[in-house]
């Protein structure tokens, strides 16, 4: 089998003492923990580190693994002596959390019940790493942020096993929307991320505000428009008009020779903003009726020739 130089894994020389050997292997399981790293064999690299420092760190082991260190061969195999069973192998001392993760190296000098538990941490040892953050969007309608409502959203957590398998954990939060939220916009819950490594701390929970189109409402800021369709007699004659806002319905005059395209502001009809509320922009669009009977069309023929109006007599003209 494979011979594991321990102390080439952990980086230390073979007089490192006690702390300098903890030291190597906490730099090295922030470095290749799966929970945290990106290497492509951090899994292996990190239980390599977990079983050099099982050995190293414990003077019946060590003194064991140091003594076999002459049978190793200069090609990197290793073969126990006849007759080989360490004092640890032989104790008969079962670890109720044995994980498999260790090597058939490190089972044949120490048996198989010798292994460490789980994923090689403790907080014991002071290992830990804040958890990881996670983002998701939360959708939101134009008429929740005009009030500081609630809203349940669910989410998933990377969750690590003892063999270092991820698995997704399903999570579900009431979540209260601040009033005048804007879109895109990222609000922070503090702890509610993936859970930290040992005694460290979890991550934050960044909502990221994605505003539901609205069927009526435009949305620029904090400001609102509206497309409000008027009749050409009420844009050539003038008129009051129902106009719709997100909590209500307002009443807005239009003066007489309106056109289309004409804005008009509805002051504080907007959304929230943190300075106050913003503004409702009533664009008009001037309609013609879709269908008209005799009656009707010889009007529209006699409005025609008594205007004289020609929408188009501008055109051209510079000055």
């Amino acid at each position: 089998m494979e011979f594991k130089d321990y102390y080439k894994i952990l980086g230390v020389e073979e007089s490192a003492d006690k702390k300098a050997v903890k030291t190597a292997y906490r730099k090295l399981a922030r470095k290749y923990h799966p929970d945290v790293s990106d290497h492509h064999d951090a899994e292996n690299k990190f239980k390599e580190a977990t079983e050099a420092y099982e050995v190293l760190k414990d003077v019946d082991k060590r003194a064991e693994y140091d003594e076999l260190r002459q049978y190793r061969s200069g090609g990197g195999n290793f073969t126990p002596p006849p007759g080989w069973e360490g004092a640890s192998a032989s104790s008969g001392t079962a670890n109720a959390h044995h994980q498999g993760d260790f090597s058939d190296f490190f089972s044949s000098i120490f048996g198989e019940g010798a292994q460490a538990q789980g994923r090689g941490y403790t907080s014991e040892e002071g290992f830990g790493r804040r958890g990881q953050d996670i983002e998701t969007d939360m959708p939101v309608f134009l008429e929740d942020t005009l009030s500081e409502g609630s809203k349940t959203i669910s989410y998933h957590l990377p969750h690590y096993d003892g063999n270092g398998r991820v698995t997704q954990v399903k999570k579900t939060l009431n979540v209260k929307i601040p009033a005048g939220v804007t879109d895109g916009e990222r609000i922070r819950l503090k702890g509610q991320g993936a859970a930290g490594v040992g005694d460290s701390p979890s991550g934050d929970l960044y909502l990221r505000i994605k505003l539901v189109p609205h069927p009526l409402f435009d949305v620029e800021g904090h400001k609102l428009t509206v497309t409000v369709p008027v009749a050409p007699w009420e844009a050539a004659l003038g008129a009051k008009i129902t106009v719709p806002t997100l909590d209500s319905k307002v009443q807005m005059s239009i003066p007489a020779g309106s056109q289309s395209g004409q804005k008009f502001r509805i002051k504080g009809k907007g959304l929230i903003s943190r300075t106050g509320k913003g503004d409702l922009f009533a664009v008009l669009n001037v309609v013609i009726p879709d269908s008209m009977n005799d009656t009707v069309k010889a009007q529209w023929e006699e409005l025609a020739k008594t205007a004289a109006f020609d929408p188009r007599a501008q055109w051209g003209k510079t000055s």
